[in-house]
């Protein structure tokens, strides 16, 4: 027990310092005033980005929703392909993944501005569209950076699922739709969970790519957080209740959706 105790002793150390101390300094400013008197102004104060919070998650939720609809299929195919072509795929998803994120979007602005390469190519048919500084830019933002996170774990899910299984419901007369509903979802749940936990969380408080693909036009409560504490003007003590709130309402739906996980199998909180 006590061996047991000293071998934890440096990740418990770790913990304090990098989550723990951070931690109770967002509280600290959140709860306080410039001249560190107790307060609850910060608070009430947030529902002024209520309008930025609800964009916030709209953004995330059909950024996650698209981020599925390509994985499944895409993860499915990859688990049932054969090992040294399984490999190969896996590989190529992760590819992007080693090169730096915000190198990945600039390469997107540089592609949907108005001088970019798609509509210099659209440009030779007459055509032109105004795709930087859109929602839609910085949905197509969100969805390239953070589709390999929803893939992987639906993979790792789908790879398990025994073969025979599958052979078994289709010997005892089920068609695709009926294999695929009664057999292949309910064991890639797990997956599921995993991939919108990993993707929907880092889509509501990322900033970089709503700057970058957005502009002035496409502002996120990640955007907000970062003003109040980076900007011309800052203010630590309503950026900490910002930050506060999204870590709250974030771990609200962590909670939620580890609820249907009732194997544990998933991403837990």
């Amino acid at each position: 027990m006590m061996k047991a105790r000293g071998a934890a002793a440096p990740f418990a150390l770790w913990m304090a310092i990098f989550t723990v101390v951070p931690l109770g300094v967002v509280v600290y400013y959140a709860f306080t005033t410039a001249e560190g008197a107790f307060t609850l102004d910060n608070i009430f104060a947030i529902h002024q980005y209520a309008g930025s919070l609800l964009r916030s998650f709209w953004i995330g939720l059909l950024s996650t929703a698209i981020c599925l609809l390509l994985a499944y299929p895409l993860a499915f195919s990859i688990s049932r392909a054969k090992g040294r072509v399984q490999q190969t795929m896996v590989m190529l998803i992760m590819m992007p993944m080693w090169m730096n994120f915000l190198l990945r979007t600039y390469a997107w602005q540089s592609l949907l501005e108005n001088n970019g390469f798609i509509n210099q190519f659209l440009g030779l048919f007459g055509l032109h569209l105004n795709m930087i500084n859109t929602t839609g830019a910085v949905v197509l933002g969100m969805v390239y950076n953070f589709l390999p996170f929803m893939i992987l774990p639906l993979y790792s899910v789908m790879v398990k699922i025994d073969r025979s299984v599958i052979e078994a419901a289709q010997d005892l007369g089920s068609n695709a739709i009926q294999v695929f509903a009664r057999v292949i979802l309910p064991l890639s749940v797990p997956g599921i969970i995993s991939g919108i936990t990993m993707v929907l969380i880092p889509i509501i408080s990322t900033f970089a790519i709503t700057q970058i693909l957005g502009g002035s036009l496409v502002n996120m409560i990640g955007d907000n957080i970062e003003m109040k504490f980076f900007g011309t003007a800052p203010d630590y003590n309503v950026g900490s209740a910002l930050a506060l709130l999204l870590m709250v309402l974030l771990l609200i739906s962590m909670g939620i959706m580890n609820a249907f996980d009732k194997d544990n199998e998933g991403v837990t909180v």
